[in-house]
């Protein structure tokens, strides 16, 4: 059951990943960020950088990695109580509750096509995973 988890949650940061990079191939297009990026007053808090976007792109996948070896599908020769920490300090419950202004569940301002969204998929899936990897590394070592 742990396995199985933590293969779909890999797949998922997986997904992600081309998102991630389906992005930054659409910044170097001109390509529009109103769904991910946070706006106020139609301009944007940032306008994420097409390195950036690839940075978490490339990120992801060793997410996936952890979880993974988090729940010994993939073998990495670290502790599975260093991965189990390592893994809940991901940071995505923060990323579904907020900061209390512009993402989040418990967020202030609204009225953009991200804040639409962030209740509706951005912070659900980030409270599942945190909850589904929280699951994984309860199991294997906590």
């Amino acid at each position: 059951m742990t396995a199985a988890l933590a293969i779909g949650i890999s797949l998922v940061f997986a997904a992600l990943a081309v998102w991630h990079f389906r992005m930054a191939w659409s910044i170097t297009r001109g390509g529009g960020l109103a769904a991910a990026v946070p706006r106020v007053e139609g301009k944007p808090l940032f306008v994420p950088s097409m390195r950036a976007t690839v940075a978490v792109g490339l990120a992801l996948p060793v997410c996936a990695a952890l979880v993974a070896a988090t729940a010994g599908v993939l073998h990495v020769g670290i502790s599975q109580r260093l991965l189990s920490w390592t893994c809940l300090a991901l940071g995505l419950l923060a990323r579904a509750i907020g900061e209390f202004r512009y993402v989040g569940f418990f967020k202030r301002v609204r009225g953009s096509r991200f804040a639409r969204l962030d209740p509706l998929l951005y912070s659900p899936l980030c409270l599942l995973l945190a909850s589904a990897i929280a699951c994984v590394a309860a199991r294997r070592g906590l």
